[in-house]
């Protein structure tokens, strides 16, 4: 293990040798926290410890090697990552889309989508089409391409989840005060005391009727903040079929985290 920490206010990070390969630690201080808390990120594949102080960091550290073989686990049972670069395909709206490097000196924009086609039965795996992939196509350098994918991708999330949100809480008779889009790997959605409501630009992965549940289940929160029978009354006047979109988010959501890894998104 590398102890040689960088520090930011209260978060350190290190290194540690995992069936001999580096990986990144990273040590967080809460003071609300009762005890240390070892996680693995599966967005960037990362050994999150959470200690209730930063004084107990060194010893945090021993405690992350002491359970190596729990983390190495943690880490094989991630799906591979799959890194936005030409030739590859990802979900986009639950339909499959091959990302094309487009060379050509005039594109009329960053990313542009050729041939999308729609799955008609949308309880078929993730990439089913008769039609092949739609394309992606992703103009300027190359070493450009991952980024620009990532700015679609959350552009595009932005746009749907906005507009389902605002749907979803006018009917409702009312309207959170902010929307905000992070890379979280425990939620898909929250909703604040003060209205915010926040979800993971990775619902642009999941098919329209899971990202469409999401954002019906955190605008009802404006209303009822709690899980109780009035918030799932609320729901259901908006979702025809609830457990439908749980159980793809259930069986499927795991997966979202693994595509954009690597540099080529960073």
């Amino acid at each position: 293990m590398n102890k040689a920490l960088t520090s930011q206010d209260r978060t350190q990070q290190a290194t540690m040798m995992v069936e001999g390969r580096e990986v990144q630690v990273v040590l967080r201080a809460n003071k609300r926290a009762r005890r240390m808390i070892l996680k693995v990120d599966p967005v960037r594949r990362e050994v999150m410890i959470t200690s209730p102080s930063i004084r107990g960091f060194s010893r945090a550290l021993a405690f992350a090697q002491k359970h190596e073989a729990w983390v190495a686990a943690q880490l094989r049972d991630m799906p591979e990552p799959v890194p936005f670069v030409d030739g590859t395909v990802i979900p986009v709206r639950g339909e499959p889309h091959l990302i094309v490097h487009d060379a050509s000196e005039r594109a009329r924009a960053p990313v542009r989508v050729e041939g999308a086609c729609i799955n008609s039965d949308p309880d078929l795996p993730l990439f089913a089409s008769s039609n092949g992939p739609a394309r992606l196509l992703v103009s300027g350098k190359p070493e450009h391409l991952g980024r620009r994918v990532t700015d679609w991708l959350k552009r595009e999330a932005r746009r749907d989840l906005e507009e389902a949100t605002l749907t979803h809480a006018a009917a409702y008779g009312t309207a959170p005060a902010r929307i905000t889009l992070r890379d979280t790997a425990s939620r898909w959605g929250s909703c604040s005391t003060s209205r915010v409501i926040n979800y993971s630009w990775r619902l642009i992965f999941a098919p329209p009727y899971a990202l469409d549940y999401v954002a019906a289940h955190e605008a009802a929160h404006l209303i009822e903040h709690n899980h109780g029978p009035r918030f799932w009354e609320l729901v259901e006047t908006r979702i025809d079929d609830i457990e439908r979109a749980k159980t793809w988010l259930t069986e499927n959501g795991a997966a979202l985290h693994r595509y954009g890894a690597g540099p080529a998104a960073s």
